[in-house]
C-alpha cells in the first residue's frame, strides 16, 4: 500500500534527528564512548523519588487534575518567585506538563496560524522548528555567532523580524552551546520585542545549571515581558529526573487557559506518580537549600571545567559554556566541518559525539559534547580524541 499520499507535507519533510542517527550507531558498537545525550548520569536522589513512591503505595494511582497537582504548582510557583522573582498564580497561570517538551509544543500549537513566523536562535535544541513546521508556521533561523559565544544581540533580531512574526523560541542556558544570556543583553533585546509585539516562548530547563558566579536571568524579569512571555521549565536535567517526564508552563491567565484547553485533549495530565515525585523533590530541595542540586551542579562545573581546558590544549578551540553541560567547540583546525569530524571520529576511535549542525547551520563547523558523563568517561573520550587529533596533524 502506497502511504505517502495520506501523509501530511510537514511530516514528511521533517528529518530524522541529527542526534539520534549517531547514538544508534553507537549503540551497536562495542567499546564505543558516546558523549553525546543530554542526560544526566546521576540517578534520581532517593530523597526525591520517595513522594513517588509513597504515592504509589497510597493508591494515589488516579488522574490529578487537568493542571496537575495543586501542591505542586504552589510550590513551582513559590519557586520561579525565589529564582527569578516573577509571580505566577498557581491556580490559573501554571500548568503541569509531559516534560518541558510537551509544554513547547502546547505553546507553539496555540500561537501559530498557518504562515505565522517564529523566530529561533541558530543553533538551538532540535525540536523547535520541526514543532514549528507541523504546525504550518514558519521557522526562522537566527545566526548566531561564536565570536558573540552564541549570544542573541539585539541587532540580530532585529534584522530577523518580519511583519509575518509573531514569537520568538528564547532557549538560554543553550543546548547546544552552553551560552546563556546575562541582564545587560536582555535588556538590549527587549525592547525590540516589545517593540514588534511579539510573544516569547523562554525554554529554561537549565536555568539551575549556570557556573562561573552566573546566576540565571529570566527575560521574563523585565520590565514589560511578564505579559508577553511563556515560561517553560521541568525536572528533567538539574534534578536527574528525565524519566519521571515532568514540565510545567507558566503564563498569564489569558494565555494559560488556550494552553491548558489544547493539553486537556492531547494528554488529560502528567503521570500522577511523576509529579509526587517533583513535588517531594521541590519540597526536600527548599527544606535543604538544594543541596542536590548544588552537588550536582558543582560535579558539573568540574567535569565543563577539565573537558574545555582539554580540548583547547588540543586545539579544539572553545569558548567557556557558562550554562547547561554541553561544550561546542570548533573543529575548522581540522580542514573537516562538524558532520565529518563525528563521523571519522566514531568509526576510528569509537567516540560519539554530535556534529554541530544537527542544531542549525551555524553549528556545522562544531560538535556538541555532553559533560553529563563521569569525569572518568570523559577522560577516556579525551584521550581518544587527541589520538585522533594527532593523527590528522600527521597526514596534514
Amino acid at each position: 500500500m502506497d502511504y505517502d499520499k495520506y501523509l501530511s507535507v510537514p511530516a514528511k519533510r521533517m528529518p530524522p534527528s541529527g542526534i539520534r542517527k549517531f547514538f544508534d550507531i553507537a549503540a551497536e558498537m562495542k567499546d564505543c564512548l558516546s558523549l553525546g545525550v543530554g542526560e544526566p548520569d546521576f540517578i534520581t536522589p532517593t530523597g526525591f523519588c520517595e513522594g513517588g513512591i509513597k504515592s504509589i503505595i497510597d493508591g494515589k494511582t488516579q488522574y490529578t487534575s487537568n493542571s496537575g497537582l495543586l501542591a505542586l504548582r504552589q510550590i513551582i510557583s513559590r519557586y520561579i518567585k525565589e529564582s527569578v522573582n516573577v509571580e505566577y498564580d498557581p491556580e490559573d497561570e501554571i500548568l503541569i506538563t509531559i516534560g518541558a517538551s510537551e509544554a513547547i509544543d502546547l505553546a507553539l500549537r496555540v500561537l501559530i496560524t498557518p504562515g505565522d513566523e517564529v523566530v529561533i536562535p541558530d543553533p538551538s535544541y532540535v525540536s523547535y522548528a520541526p514543532i514549528v513546521e507541523l504546525c504550518n508556521g514558519v521557522a526562522v533561523p537566527i545566526r548566531s555567532q561564536a565570536k558573540n559565544e552564541f549570544k542573541l544581540t539585539a541587532e540580530e533580531l532585529e534584522n530577523a523580524i518580519t511583519p509575518k512574526t509573531k514569537a520568538l523560541i528564547f532557549p538560554f542556558p543553550n543546548n547546544p552551546t552552553g551560552a546563556i544570556m546575562e541582564r545587560e543583553y536582555l535588556e538590549a533585546i527587549a525592547p525590540i520585542i516589545i517593540k514588534h509585539d511579539l510573544i516569547v516562548i523562554t525554554d529554561e530547563i537549565y536555568a539551575e545549571l549556570t557556573y562561573g558566579g552566573e546566576k540565571h536571568v529570566s527575560i521574563a524579569e523585565l520590565d514589560g515581558m511578564r505579559e508577553r512571555t511563556i515560561f517553560i521549565s521541568g525536572f528533567s536535567k538539574a534534578f536527574a529526573m528525565t524519566g519521571w517526564r515532568v514540565g510545567y508552563v507558566a503564563a498569564p491567565q489569558g494565555l494559560l487557559e488556550m494552553i491548558r484547553k489544547v493539553h486537556q485533549y492531547i494528554v488529560m495530565c502528567a503521570p500522577t506518580a511523576s509529579q509526587y515525585t517533583a513535588l517531594f523533590a521541590l519540597e526536600k530541595s527548599f527544606e535543604t537549600n538544594f543541596k542536590e542540586v548544588k552537588r550536582m551542579r558543582d560535579e558539573y562545573d568540574r567535569r565543563r571545567k577539565y573537558l574545555v581546558a582539554r580540548l583547547n590544549d588540543m586545539g579544539l578551540k572553545c569558548f567557556e559554556p557558562k550554562g547547561a553541560f554541553y561544550a561546542f567547540p570548533s573543529v575548522e583546525i581540522t580542514g573537516m566541518d562538524g558532520d565529518e569530524f563525528a563521523e571519522k571520529l566514531l568509526f576510528s576511535k569509537k567516540v560519539a559525539v554530535v556534529p554541530g549542525r544537527a542544531f542549525g547551520e551555524s553549528g556545522k563547523n562544531h560538535v556538541r559534547i555532553s559533560y553529563a558523563y563521569s569525569i572518568e568517561k570523559i577522560g577516556l573520550a579525551l584521550d581518544r580524541i587527541e589520538e585522533f587529533m594527532q593523527e590528522i596533524a600527521k597526514k596534514g
